[in-house]
C-alpha cells in the first residue's frame, strides 16, 4: 500500500510505502467504521420498527392514516 504526499509549496507529489504501523492503523480504522455503521443501521431499524408498532397501535385505537400522519409531524 502507498500514500501520496503533496507538497503544496513546490507542487511535488511523492508516493511512499505505508509502514506496518500505518497499515495496522488503517485496518483498525476500517474495522471501527464497519462496527459503528452496523450499530447505526441497527438503531435505525429499531427506530423504524418502534414507529411501525406505534402506528399499528394507533390504528387499532381507530385513528385513520391521515390522523396518524398528522401526529407524527
Amino acid at each position: 500500500m502507498h500514500k501520496v504526499i503533496v507538497d503544496c509549496s513546490t507542487g511535488t507529489i511523492t508516493e511512499v510505502e505505508l509502514t506496518a504501523e500505518e497499515i495496522a492503523q488503517r485496518e483498525a480504522d476500517a474495522l471501527a467504521y464497519a462496527e459503528q455503521k452496523a450499530i447505526e443501521e441497527a438503531e435505525a431499524a429499531a427506530k423504524a420498527a418502534a414507529k411501525a408498532n406505534a402506528e399499528a397501535k394507533l390504528a387499532a385505537l381507530g385513528l385513520t392514516a391521515e390522523e396518524i400522519a398528522a401526529l407524527s409531524k
